[in-house]
């Protein structure tokens, strides 16, 4: 597991830390699952991202492991 979603992702004392962007400076949304290649977001949570609550932010952190594991499965099958 990623260490940014250890921290932003688990609870207690870690929930009042400030959730970071999960963007790496690629952004080509994926055509075929709507996300971001680099961050995983879909482009309405890159666009809210801003105004959403950090309990909000954590929430889109936890989807992301699955995400990624989702590509790199499509990728494997082609």
């Amino acid at each position: 597991m990623s260490p940014g979603l250890r921290i932003f992702g688990g609870s207690g004392s870690e929930k009042s830390a400030k959730v970071p962007s999960p963007c790496t400076d690629v952004c080509r949304i994926d055509p075929e699952s709507g996300w971001c290649e680099g961050c995983l977001r879909t482009l309405d949570e890159i666009a809210a991202w801003g105004s959403i609550d950090d309990a909000t932010r954590r929430e889109i952190w936890k989807r992301l492991p699955v995400r990624r594991q989702a590509l790199a499965d499509a990728r494997d099958a082609t």
